[in-house]
């Protein structure tokens, strides 16, 4: 079956079959793109604990006191990366509901 690259031009998309080496190419970025999937889960998660940690930064005070339970909150951000560790992990770190809210409980301020 022969492989096509869409070409998009002002006046429409245009279907170019490609070459065996671009074929080649291409297959090798897919598997390359498909082998950072972790990687890439990992940095959203990364910013997400981030700026969550911001957002409670004032709790640092020193005319604040901090709830335990925020505290307790806060060191399950920071200890995020080290206890979920594998891709079925991130997808569950990283779920959302139908609204685009995400769903697990490590998220939610307390």
């Amino acid at each position: 079956m022969a492989e096509y690259n869409n070409i998009i031009r002002l006046e429409g998309v245009t279907r170019v079959e490609i070459t065996g080496e671009e074929l080649t190419k291409l297959e090798a970025d897919r598997t390359a793109f498909a082998n950072k999937s972790s990687e890439r889960k990992l940095e959203v998660i990364k910013q997400l604990r981030l700026d969550r940690l911001k957002e409670t930064d004032w709790y640092s005070n020193s005319d604040v006191t901090m709830p335990d339970n925020v505290k307790t909150w806060r060191q399950t951000l920071r200890d995020l990366p080290a206890n979920h560790s594998n891709e079925t992990a991130y997808d569950a770190l990283l779920a959302r509901d139908k609204d685009g809210n995400l769903t697990h409980s490590v998220w939610s301020k307390p």
